[in-house]
């Protein structure tokens, strides 16, 4: 049995995103024996025979001693290491690009839930600083329901220097952020190849980043309201506009 992973998975969606989407390697997979014949645990079975992911069924208390909290719903997976792409990598070959850095999230279940909704509305790759909450793979794989373990990942040092590269690579760049010149997202045109720049909740992203963006997104309220929605919500709003917008773009 291996004990020496470089992290744990907690969880069987989680499990299977790890092993469906390739990005790292599973060492191995263990099993609460009571969940033996739980037929919730037919994919993850076949998805670990495929990927000959050893399978362990052990007591109980084997994977409780390992878990860092009580919604593991008796599966863990020992993994390797995250895997990232290089910036260019996330560049769809035959859509318009859509985009986005998380930076300066400091709650990771914050992280998590903006990475779940970017990834349920399509997004193509997610760009982060080498400082990043993909190293509480237990907590932000349960979080996020194994959408981390999904979407591709990139680095960036900063903000600023992979903006730089993809407005060199033809995308437009813009920031969630409020500024003089700010728009709703769905009136801006976000059919464009976009890079979206969404900061933490407590910093924000810098005045120099947002003026220099090709255009600034601040979400509409129906009311008076002197707060920000946070990155969780941004991330939601925004990334289903673009999603509302080029399912509605007519075809070429």
């Amino acid at each position: 049995m291996i004990d020496q992973a470089h992290s744990w998975l907690e969880g069987r969606v989680s499990a299977q995103a790890a092993i469906e989407a390739g990005w790292r390697e599973v060492h191995q997979i263990l099993i609460d024996s009571n969940k033996r014949y739980d037929r919730r645990l037919r994919p993850l079975l076949r998805g670990a025979k495929a990927a000959a992911a050893p399978v362990s069924f052990v007591p109980g208390d084997v994977i409780q001693q390992r878990a860092s909290g009580g919604s593991h719903g008796g599966v863990l997976a020992a993994v390797g290491e995250r895997r990232f792409c290089e910036l260019a990598e996330l560049l769809p070959a035959e859509r318009a690009a859509f985009i986005v850095m998380l930076d300066g999230i400091e709650d990771p279940y914050n992280f998590a839930g903006a990475v779940r909704c970017l990834y349920a509305a399509g997004v193509d790759g997610i760009v982060l600083r080498p400082r990043n909450w993909t190293s509480a793979g237990a907590i932000v794989g349960r979080a996020s329901a194994g959408a981390i373990e999904r979407v591709p990942l990139a680095i960036a040092e900063t903000a600023a220097s992979a903006a730089d590269f993809y407005r060199a690579q033809g995308l437009q760049i813009a920031v969630a952020a409020k500024s003089e010149n700010s728009r709703a997202p769905n009136k801006a045109d976000l059919t464009q190849p976009t890079f979206l720049l969404i900061g933490g909740e407590r910093r924000g992203v810098t005045r120099s980043f947002a003026q220099t963006a090709d255009v600034s997104l601040e979400i509409a309220y129906g009311r008076e309201f002197d707060q920000s929605l946070g990155a969780v919500a941004a991330a939601a709003v925004i990334a289903f506009e673009v999603k509302r917008q080029r399912d509605s773009a007519p075809a070429l």
